[in-house]
């Protein structure tokens, strides 16, 4: 089975902070001419910045845009259990591949309590229910015991691990060997080759955004069995990765990067990254070394 690539997309907005949905579409025609497919509403999408219904009307625009080309996963994990259900359920409602519930934020959790959380948003939708932890951003880890746990629920699909640690996704990647049909996805960058290497369904990456024909090349050239085009397609995004999140909070600077490149797709919401000509001088010089196209 091919393994596939996602882009965690970037929302774009007006200089007046709402939402501008053409440029959004723009981004996700993008991402699919590259061979891309789309997660939208999720971290590098702002997603903690957006309003219950914005995440619908967004999700709306996106799955009519990509018009079945490619699948699109959307994220409804928030801190309560009842708002996550009310966002599932809309999202079910218009007939999204897959639901992301990234873990609860704000509020310590217990295993017992990620069980119960995800297992009755599960419950209550058709679509396929994707777990996500990144506990660097939700202080909340999805312990590999509760992913196989989980795994055992029969509409939940899978997980997208964005914590960083390669042991992690190890013991994630084991669950998925153990129990057919469970789906790892990826979301370190610099992991991407490696995880498909070792039983990854795919991966769901943030950098994409700024270099979707890389991103593209990585899984291309790896379903067709050419291992040494992968290797430099990731040595190329790897190394792109390690000088521009140097800079500062990742989704912050691949949206700024984004934004030299198009200035359509806005600032972000979040007051994570400022713009500052200093820093900007660096993320260009970084975007012509590595070749990344930028406006005339």
């Amino acid at each position: 089975m091919s393994k596939k690539a996602f882009v965690a997309l970037v929302t774009c907005f007006n200089e007046d902070e709402t939402i501008n949905y053409a440029a959004t579409r723009a981004q996700v025609r993008r991402q699919v001419a590259a061979g891309n497919n789309i997660m939208c509403a999720g971290t590098n999408g702002d997603f903690t910045a957006l309003t219950h219904e914005e995440k619908i009307r967004l999700t709306e625009e996106v799955v009519d845009e990509v018009g079945g080309r490619a699948e699109v996963i959307v994220n409804a994990g928030m801190p309560a259990t009842f708002e996550t259900l009310q966002l599932a359920r809309a999202f079910d409602r218009i007939g999204v591949s897959g639901i992301a519930v990234i873990t609860p934020f704000f509020i310590a959790c217990t295993q017992d309590g990620l069980i119960r959380h995800f297992s009755t948003v599960a419950d209550a939708v058709e679509t396929p229910v994707y777990l996500y932890d990144i506990p660097a951003r939700t202080q909340n880890h999805i312990e590999p015991e509760t992913a196989l746990k989980l795994s055992e629920h029969g509409n939940i699909a899978g997980i997208k691990d964005s914590g960083g640690a390669q042991d992690t996704l190890a013991a994630y990647l084991q669950v998925a060997r153990d129990v057919p049909g469970f789906e790892v996805y990826s979301g370190p960058d610099h992991l991407v080759l490696w995880s498909l290497q070792n039983g990854a369904a795919g991966c769901i990456s943030g950098l994409g955004n700024a270099m979707p024909d890389v991103l593209a090349g990585i899984l291309s050239a790896f379903n067709a069995g050419d291992i040494a085009e992968a290797e430099r397609q990731q040595s190329i995004y790897t190394a792109f990765r390690t000088e521009l999140y140097a800079l500062g909070f990742p989704p912050a600077l691949v949206k700024r990067a984004l934004y030299l490149q198009d200035s359509s797709v806005g600032a972000s919401r979040q007051p994570a990254l400022l713009p500052n000509d200093e820093q900007d001088a660096k993320i260009r010089e970084i975007l012509v070394r590595f070749s990344v196209p930028m406006p005339l």
